[in-house]
C-alpha cells in the first residue's frame, strides 16, 4: 500500500483543516486564449515519448521568458522548472505530461495533426489521442500566472513537464520513474505534488476525484511453455504445450476469484496473445502467452505476481511440460494521499463550482504519475473534457482516433493547478 515516511507524516499533519474561504484565482480572458493557443500549437505537432524535441523546446522558451530557473534533458526530453514566491513557504510540485500516441487522427478540427514518425520500426501517424496537449499548456498558463503572483506567492513552485508517460519504447527507459532517478526530488522534495488528467468520461469543467487507489497498477506478463514437438497423430510421442497453454489460461482465472482477498481491491488478469504452431498435424515445441495484470492494492500486486508463477509452472508441469514466467513491472498504483485530498476538496469545488465535483470510480487504466506520489503525498485528478449536451458515455474516448477536447475546460485545469498552490501554502 502506500507508503509513508516519518517526515513525510509529520509534514502532511492536521491538512484536513478546511481551505480559507477565498475567492479563488482566476486567469484573464487574454491568457485563456493564449493556453489555447498553445494547446492547439501542440495538438498539430504531436511528438511520440521520448522524441518530444519540439515540444520541450518551446515549453523552456515559455519557462525562460518568465524568468524561471529552468533545467533541460531530465529523462531525455523533461523540462523542469523552479519559482520562489516573494514570501516563505512550502515547495509544491505541479506535473503536465508531453507525449502523443502512434494514432492517425481522424477529427475535422483545423488543427488537426497530419504527423508521422517511427515506432516499433514501422511508420505510423502520431496524434495527442489522449489530452497531454492539453496538460501542457495547462501548465504552461499556470506558469505564467503564478509569475505574475511571485511578489506575493508563499513559497516554491516546481513545474514537471515530463515525457513518456505512455510508456519509452521498446530497450529504452522513460517517464516519472527515470525523471525521479535522475535526482528530480534529490535537491528538493516537495511537500505535495498535483497532477490533472483530461477525460472524455467527464462534461466539459467537471472534475473526478478519489481519495486512496484511483488508477491501477499495470504490470505486463510472458509465459513460455515448453513442451516437445510430435506428429498430430500421434501426441504420445511428445509433449503438447498447446493443450498446457489452454490449461494456464483457464487455471490462472481463479488467481482473482479464488486466491486474493478481493474485498482488498479489485483485479483483473488477462491474456491478450497466444501463439503457437505452424501447421494443423504438427504439436509445437512451443506456445508463448502474454497478457496484463490490473489491481489497486500493492500488497495484493506481490500477491499475484507469486500465483501466477506457481500456477503456470505446476499446470504445466502436471502436462509433462515447463511454463517459464517473466514478469515486467510497469506502473504502481496510482493513489491521492487521503489527508492531502481531504484538504484541497474545497479548492476543487469553488474552482469547478461544488456542482460539478464528483468521486470518481475506479480506472483500470495506469499513470506514472502513481511513482512521484509513492515519493511524497499527491492528489490526481480527472477533468472532463466531452461538451455539454453529449454524453460522456458515447464520446469516443480518450486513445480514439476521434477523441475530441473541449477547450472550454482548459481555463478550469489552468486555475485549478493555480489554486492548489495558493491554498496549500496558505494551510501551512
Amino acid at each position: 500500500m502506500f507508503r509513508l515516511s516519518l517526515v513525510t507524516a509529520s509534514l502532511i499533519a492536521g491538512l484536513s483543516l478546511p481551505v480559507q474561504a477565498q475567492e479563488p484565482v482566476t486567469i484573464s480572458a487574454e491568457l485563456e486564449q493564449k493556453v489555447i493557443e498553445w494547446r492547439r500549437d501542440f495538438h498539430e505537432h504531436p511528438e511520440l515519448s521520448n522524441r518530444e524535441f519540439r515540444t520541450s523546446e518551446k515549453v523552456a522558451e515559455h519557462l525562460e521568458s518568465l524568468g524561471l530557473e529552468v533545467q533541460t534533458g531530465i529523462a531525455h526530453t523533461g523540462v523542469v522548472a523552479i519559482l520562489k514566491g516573494g514570501k516563505p513557504g512550502p515547495l509544491v510540485a505541479l506535473r503536465a505530461d508531453m507525449d502523443a500516441l502512434p494514432v492517425v487522427e481522424k477529427t475535422d478540427v483545423p488543427f488537426k495533426s497530419t504527423a508521422v514518425s517511427e515506432y516499433r520500426g514501422q511508420e505510423v501517424g502520431v496524434m495527442h489521442a489522449c489530452g497531454h496537449d492539453l496538460h501542457i499548456a495547462m501548465l504552461m498558463g499556470a506558469a505564467e500566472q503564478l509569475v505574475a503572483m511571485q511578489d506575493e506567492l508563499a513559497g516554491s513552485v516546481m513545474f514537471i513537464f515530463q515525457p513518456a508517460e505512455e510508456g519509452a519504447p521498446v530497450g529504452e527507459e522513460g517517464g516519472a520513474e527515470l525523471m525521479l532517478e535522475e535526482g528530480l526530488f534529490a535537491d528538493a522534495k516537495p511537500e505535495a505534488v498535483f497532477g490533472i488528467h483530461v477525460w472524455s468520461a467527464g462534461n466539459t469543467g467537471t472534475i473526478g476525484y478519489r481519495e486512496g487507489p484511483l488508477m491501477a497498477s499495470s504490470d505486463r506478463f510472458e509465459i513460455n511453455v515448453k513442451g516437445r514437438q510430435t506428429h498430430g497423430s500421434r501426441p504420445w510421442g511428445g509433449v503438447d504445450p498447446i493443450v498446457a497453454a489452454g490449461q494456464i489460461i483457464t487455471n490462472t482465472q481463479s488467481i482473482v476469484s479464488r486466491q486474493i482477498d478481493i474485498t482488498k481491491a479489485p483485479a483483473v488478469l488477462s491474456f491478450g496473445i497466444v501463439e503457437g504452431g505452424v501447421r494443423n498435424n504438427i504439436i509445437p515445441d512451443e506456445v508463448y502467452l502474454e497478457g496484463t495484470i490490473r489491481n489497486f492494492d500493492m500488497d495484493n500486486r506481490q500477491q499475484i505476481f507469486a500465483d501466477l508463477k506457481r500456477t503456470a509452472e505446476h499446470t504445466a508441469a502436471a502436462s509433462g511440460a515447463e511454463a517459464h514466467v517473466h514478469i515486467d513491472e510497469g506502473y504502481p498504483v496510482t493513489v491521492n494521499n487521503p489527508e492531502l485530498t481531504r484538504m484541497m476538496l474545497p479548492t476543487i469545488e469553488k474552482v469547478a463550482g461544488a456542482e460539478n465535483v464528483k468521486v470518481n470510480p475506479l480506472v483500470t487504466g495506469a499513470e506514472d504519475f502513481s511513482f512521484y506520489a509513492l515519493e511524497t503525498p499527491g492528489l490526481f485528478v480527472f477533468l472532463g473534457i466531452t461538451p455539454e449536451g453529449q454524453d460522456p458515455a458515447e464520446a469516443p474516448s480518450n486513445h480514439s482516433p476521434y477523441f475530441f477536447a473541449d477547450e472550454a475546460a482548459l481555463k478550469t485545469g489552468t486555475e485549478l493547478y493555480i489554486n492548489w498552490v495558493v491554498d496549500y501554502a496558505a494551510q501551512q
